[in-house]
């Protein structure tokens, strides 16, 4: 929490995420208590004239809810850098932390329906009806890896 990048990330995620449906970190942190000091943050970030800028970032809960078991949470690319593949990439680096540092056997996430194509196309797979959370329909999506590696 005392990396300068921080700062900007809670702002990306605010403006992406949270702001849209009447949110911000303090509605969050009061919905997930303690979640926050948790979470394993990932940022994308641009050189820019002014400084480093976050242009992307997610975060992974780790052995939740069981051990062995990751949630994805709080994915989002600023809305100018959309279609780089920075989600993309963003997710890859969650995975490998996931599976070949933690060893996670499982992730799970909440995705808001306009995102599930992004993690189907990711091999994630659907979980479930659509539910409500927030006030936004989404989908709870899995992946585990192909134990061959393939």
């Amino acid at each position: 929490m005392s990396d300068p990048l921080y700062a900007q990330e809670v702002a990306l995620r605010e403006a992406v995420l949270l702001g849209p449906i009447g949110m911000d970190m303090a509605a969050l942190e009061a919905e997930f208590p303690g979640y926050e000091r948790r979470f394993e943050h990932f940022v994308a970030v641009l050189d820019h004239p002014s400084g480093p800028r976050v242009v992307g970032c997610v975060t992974l809960l780790a052995d939740h809810p069981v051990p062995g078991t990751g949630k994805l949470m709080q994915m989002c690319v600023d809305r100018q850098r959309q279609g780089e593949g920075i989600g993309r990439r963003l997710v890859a680096a969650l995975e490998r932390r996931a599976f070949g540092e933690l060893g996670l056997t499982g992730l799970y996430c909440h995705a808001q329906l306009p995102a599930c194509g992004f993690y189907e196309k990711l091999g994630w797979s659907y979980e479930g009806d659509v539910f409500d959370e927030g006030g936004v329909p989404h989908r709870k999506m899995s992946f585990r890896p192909d134990p061959d590696g393939v």
